[in-house]
């Protein structure tokens, strides 16, 4: 259910979009963030896919082991119905999200809050990642942030998928993923035969 925006009041409501590949600091900025929200004493609540329970159930953990509390939910739209009131709303991992996430941060970027979206922007395929894409084309601020390649140093846009799997959304850390160049990942496909 979506209500409709009030444009009596503040009008304020952005969206930003944090993209790039695996252990490239995403959840951490979107932490970072967060915090200077609460820091400036304002209305902060967080959402996480629940699906996604690789460091803890109910925390947004970044790779560094920085975390915040969060809210686990199943379906975009409850996140609608957990924040009213709230100013800055976060969401961490918004791949996994259904597709109907653009049109719940667009709802509330009308109400007047602040979304901050994290989210890989390419699947292991290399192919834009579920509602991300849709995202990043609303979003008033985007950052592309950037890991390292292991294998020569550049800077790294793709999470190659280091196991056999092919199933898009197969959740795992540095014993699945690797963050890659575009070189070295078209490599690593070509090598692999993927």
């Amino acid at each position: 259910m979506f209500l409709e925006p009030n444009f009596k009041g503040q009008r304020s409501g952005w969206i930003e979009v944090i993209c790039g590949s695996m252990f490239s600091g995403k959840t951490e900025e979107l932490i970072r963030r967060l915090k200077r929200a609460r820091i400036a004493n304002m209305r902060v609540e967080i959402f996480k896919p629940a699906k996604d329970s690789r460091y803890d159930m109910t925390k947004v953990v970044s790779h560094d082991e920085n975390a915040i509390m969060s809210i686990p939910v199943s379906r975009s739209e409850e996140i609608l119905e957990k924040s009213a009131d709230i100013k800055v709303i976060g969401i961490d991992e918004a791949q996994f999200f259904d597709d109907q996430l653009p049109r719940v941060c667009e709802t509330l970027a009308l109400r007047g809050a602040r979304i901050i979206v994290a989210g890989l922007d390419m699947d292991f395929k290399g192919h834009p990642f579920g509602p991300i894409p849709a995202l990043l084309a609303m979003a008033e601020y985007v950052t592309k942030v950037h890991a390292i390649c292991p294998h020569c140093g550049n800077l790294a846009t793709h999470s190659y998928r280091l196991t056999a799997e092919t199933e898009t959304i197969v959740l795992g850390e540095k014993d699945k993923y690797e963050p890659r160049c575009r070189i070295c990942y078209q490599m690593g496909n070509i090598l692999d035969f993927k």
